[in-house]
């Protein structure tokens, strides 16, 4: 117990320390981000865009589908250009031309050698020159820039508006013609992408080369390359992520663990009775299994528009259910389905754990289902309705779509959805307090479930941090305490202790050796995983020293996951250690393959792009993707779904159990996604990144790369594994229409089961 208390203080030390630096960070972030402009001018006073106008085209970019219609900065989605790199690049070659043009009456590809040098030089130094002025709040363009950026400005209003010259473009970028129908959104848009373009080649003050996104993208023609800082932390997150695992290993080796119990002869929550709450909760589960089949559906056809752009096998799909509208429903319903499985299961277990029910926690927990209902619902309808019929920017903030990547509800659904959480705690602490207040052997994990469960609510509050003003670099800084915080942090905490303290009840583990295991992995799981987030934020505007603290503390995200192996097989020992623990085979076998998934898709894939150098080049392509499938489902996903067949296993009638529907789930599931991820996805990013590294970020998002014949070969190549994935999920649906059916059938079941005895 003592040694106990010691990895509490240490846990509460780092918590501390760790969010007072990211805090820190936040407001530096804040002091020191691209200023955004009232008015850019050309030096002979005319106003190319005034005063608001950079707001209101964030706004109208977040409304036309944001980060679900490519990427500002790399992040969002891939189909599209990522819009900075590509107004960069188109900006630099206009401006080029114009020179070429005036200067030697011909096209820069027919000038002489030395003539394009002098050219290149010319075009550095014009891009990079930092002509803001802090006094007036005014950017002064040249002459010849202001004619550059006009005629990009052109491009862009044309592409966003209803040009038929564009419409082969608009097909390759998957979005669909009159983005933005309003006037004044479509004359504010070139505003934003112009000024995320200048922040990514203007110099910060007080540097030389050296811009505000730290020279992301790469942009040869201006000399936007890596900067010295972003190497040297890479090769220093290496060398400390192999010291940190050695050492681990060490400690590892040299830890005398106590043997697992001698486990009971039978089962020991055989004779479990579920309180009328815990019977509440089946229902959440067939919902989570109706998420799953909505998100997969929704994946293949967002897939499929990577090829076909507006059409799905020929048919005009687009026009009903466009590429934003798909995307945004793919990922938020990811979310949606992996929260509410271990919200569902924390409902479970509270009962069962402290053998209390609250007064009314039934009417609670059937009061919380619908409400989450009518948010998924309706926040899933007004989102479509919004984008379909352009209901503009602050319909797309309120209640639509937001834009943002794994964020898009509308405010008052986010609102909605806190308060859900608040109350889900409050439902999870009241049937919990009985076993909170009690000493136990098992009280160390109840309070951590019942913590990570309050940070689950409570943290939930940074998706309200930002408004429709807020500057995108801050934005960004508090979309990810949300998306890796929330659903990376505290989330895993949750589960890892719930699964901890499933195993104690089945006597599988003792419950003194998983209380100080469960604090010490907390540890080293939070010690890199808080400052860990800042490698999302490398090259959003934020401070140099983000760099570094994000390289060396997402390294540190690695180490425990080198021991994820020896978990895995110790999980698998535990499946055998009884014959009545064949009972929970598959979902011990869910939480093992979470192991495998933990060290591929969030070990391996994951650090293969998260050292500041390898993010320089691969932010925003397919590699991101590789990562981002392979983590979500194969950790979280499967996390979800072993804690939901382990609920269901005590909720519903064993006679109508199939081992034989999971398995085939199961493998399906996981090697469809092992073929999907290392077929495609893979191959597709390590394609991608050549062209980024050889010629530049605008070329890898190119249609020339995104639509070359061996792209669209590798987006088909994802159809076995999809298809292989899918069954796993039907398997599944299968699997609950049995549980479901199994009263009418409970005669002829019992009848079987007699006939087999």
């Amino acid at each position: 117990m003592h040694a106990t208390r010691k990895l509490w203080t240490w846990l509460a030390i780092i918590c501390a320390l760790s969010f007072a630096v990211l805090g820190w960070v936040g407001a530096e972030i804040y002091l020191t981000a691209p200023p955004i402009p009232k008015h850019i001018t050309s030096v002979d006073g005319n106003e190319l865009f005034g005063e608001g106008q950079v707001d209101r085209g964030q706004q109208a970019w977040l409304s036309a589908g944001g980060q679900q219609l490519g990427t500002v900065w790399g992040h969002g989605s891939y189909v599209a250009p990522d819009w900075s790199a590509d107004w960069l690049h188109r900006e630099a070659l206009a401006l080029r031309q114009i020179w070429a043009k005036r200067d030697f009456g011909a096209s820069f590809d027919d000038l002489s050698k030395s003539n394009q040098a002098a050219l290149n030089a010319r075009l550095k130094e014009e891009m990079r020159r930092n002509s803001y002025d802090a006094a007036t709040g005014t950017i002064v363009l040249s002459a010849d820039r202001a004619a550059a950026v006009r005629e990009v400005a052109s491009h862009y209003t044309s592409l966003f508006g209803d040009d038929r010259a564009l419409d082969h473009l608009r097909e390759q970028y998957a979005m669909n013609a009159n983005s933005l129908p309003d006037p004044d959104d479509l004359k504010a848009l070139p505003a934003f992408v112009f000024w995320s373009a200048w922040a990514a080649a203007t110099d910060r003050p007080g540097s030389v080369d050296l811009s505000y996104t730290s020279n992301w993208p790469h942009e040869p023609l201006i000399d936007n390359r890596p900067s010295a800082g972003a190497g040297i932390w890479s090769i220093a997150s290496v060398i400390l992520m192999i010291g940190a695992i050695a050492a681990m290993v060490m400690v590892h080796s040299a830890a005398k663990e106590e043997a697992d119990p001698v486990p009971p002869k039978t089962d020991p929550l055989f004779n479990l009775k579920p309180t009328p709450s815990m019977l509440a909760t089946k229902k959440y589960f067939f919902v989570v299994i109706g998420l799953i089949l909505a998100q997969v559906g929704m994946g293949v056809i967002t897939a499929h528009y990577a090829v076909e752009g507006h059409s799905f096998f020929g048919y005009p799909l687009a026009q009903i259910l466009p590429f934003v509208v798909s995307r945004t429903i793919h990922t938020q319903f990811a979310v949606l389905w992996i929260a509410t499985a271990w919200l569902a299961t924390g409902l479970y277990i509270a009962p069962a754990i402290s053998g209390h029910e609250p007064k009314f926690q039934k009417l609670g927990v059937n009061l919380l289902f619908y409400a989450l209902l009518f948010i998924v619902v309706g926040s899933t309808a007004m989102g479509w309705l919004g984008s379909l019929q352009h209901k503009g920017n602050a319909f797309a903030f309120w209640l639509g779509n937001q834009g943002l990547e794994f964020t898009s509800m509308g405010r008052i659904w986010q609102i909605l959805l806190f308060v859900g959480l608040l109350f889900w705690v409050t439902l999870l602490g009241r049937a919990l307090w009985p076993a909170l207040v009690k000493k136990s052997e098992s009280r160390g994990l109840i309070v951590m479930v019942f913590l990570a469960a309050l940070c689950i609510g409570g943290f939930y509050a940074t998706s309200l941090t930002w408004g429709q003003h807020t500057h995108y670099s801050m934005i960004e800084y508090w979309r990810w305490w949300l998306v890796h915080l929330w659903v990376e942090g505290f989330f895993e905490v949750f589960a890892t202790a719930v699964i901890a303290l499933l195993f104690t009840r089945l006597g599988l583990i003792r419950a003194s050796t998983a209380n100080s295991a469960i604090v010490l992995e907390t540890i080293v799981f939070l010690f890199g995983g808080i400052l860990g987030t800042l490698h999302h934020l490398y090259f959003t505007g934020t401070p140099t020293f983000v760099i570094a603290i994000g390289a060396m503390f997402s390294a540190l995200e690695v180490v425990p996951l080198s021991m994820i192996g020896v978990e895995a097989w110790r999980n698998y020992q535990r499946s055998k250690a009884a014959p009545w623990v064949s009972t929970y085979k598959w979902s011990i076998l869910c939480f093992i393959a979470v192991g495998f998934w933990n060290t591929v898709g969030a070990g391996l894939l994951g650090f293969s792009i998260n050292t500041p150098i390898a993010l320089y080049y691969m932010q925003g392509l397919n590699m991101t993707a590789a990562h981002g499938h392979a983590a979500l489902f194969g950790v979280y996903g499967m996390l979800g779904i072993g804690l939901l067949l382990f609920c269901l296993r005590g909720l519903c009638d064993r006679l109508a159990w199939s081992d034989a529907l999971l398995k085939v789930m199961f493998w399906c599931l996981n090697l469809g996604l092992a073929m999907m991820v290392f077929i495609s996805l893979v191959p597709a990013g390590i394609y991608q990144a050549w062209a980024s590294v050889s010629t530049g970020m605008w070329f890898a998002r190119s249609p020339e790369v995104i639509h070359s014949k061996l792209m669209e070969t590798l987006v088909w190549m994802r159809v076995p594994g999809d298809v292989v994935f899918a069954i796993g999920t039907l398997f599944l649906a299968l699997f609950a229409w049995r549980l479901l059916t199994a009263h009418g059938n409970k005669a002829r079941l019992a009848a079987v089961s007699a006939d087999r005895a």
